[in-house]
């Protein structure tokens, strides 16, 4: 067994399961607090919990990764990490729900910790780094995105509104930038990268910074833009 110190000293592209793992389970909690709100049953509970906690990774390896099987039918622990989502969220949405900045706590984490697990998956199989950042970005947006489809919803991601997709792209970029350039092991630029997300995410529910519009000119109704 490896130490602690071990571990945030490995130099290759590593990153223990915790890491995944920990990411399904959170963003698995909040797919099934969104499950309690429209009223659904234990069967549309854990559809929504799985898709949220799941459908990033299953993009990332289904679309991009294409290493075989996808990781969750190689690991039961991914399910396992899903059904535990769904217990916390069943049984305790409600409580949950009485603090809605728990659940942008545990969604900040997960964000973080898949932004990570999908640019280093990338790296590890031979992508380039922009492809990897990509790939990292759609991982951890990825489950929020056919969550919101599922249930007719206009996706979030795709609305102007708190730093979301930044937040991840950041943690993508720094993690990079760590790890490739910086020299760091892969465990603790992780680390600083998913704390880098959860502390962008907080801040902009905190202070509410938000994206705008994009704005374009239209014939008649204002001036074209100048230099």
């Amino acid at each position: 067994m490896e130490t602690l110190r071990q571990v945030l000293s490995r130099p290759e592209f590593y990153l223990p399961p915790a890491f995944d793992l920990c990411a399904v389970f959170f963003f698995s909690i909040t797919g099934a607090v969104a499950a309690l709100r429209r009223g659904y049953d234990w069967v549309g509970l854990f559809t929504l919990a799985f898709v949220t906690g799941l459908g990033g990774a299953l993009m990332r390896d289904g679309l991009f990764l294409q290493e075989g099987p996808p990781a969750l039918t190689r690991d039961g622990r991914y399910l396992v990490a899903v059904l535990a989502g769904c217990v916390v969220g069943g049984w305790w949405g409600g409580w949950i729900e009485r603090f809605p900045r728990a659940v942008a706590v545990l969604d900040a984490i997960g964000l973080g910790a898949y932004s990570v697990v999908g640019v280093s998956k990338s790296l590890a199989t031979g992508l380039s780094v922009p492809a990897a950042i990509l790939v990292g970005v759609i991982n951890a947006s990825g489950g929020g995105l056919l969550r919101d489809v599922i249930v007719r919803e206009e996706p979030l991601m795709l609305k102007p509104g708190q730093f979301y997709a930044l937040a991840s792209l950041l943690g993508c970029v720094l993690f990079v930038a760590l790890t490739r350039s910086g020299g760091m092991p892969a465990t603790a630029g992780a680390l600083i990268s998913i704390a880098a997300v959860f502390v962008l995410r907080m801040l902009a529910i905190l202070l509410n910074w938000r994206t705008g519009a994009v704005q374009i000119w239209r014939e008649g109704n204002s001036d074209p833009p100048s230099g």
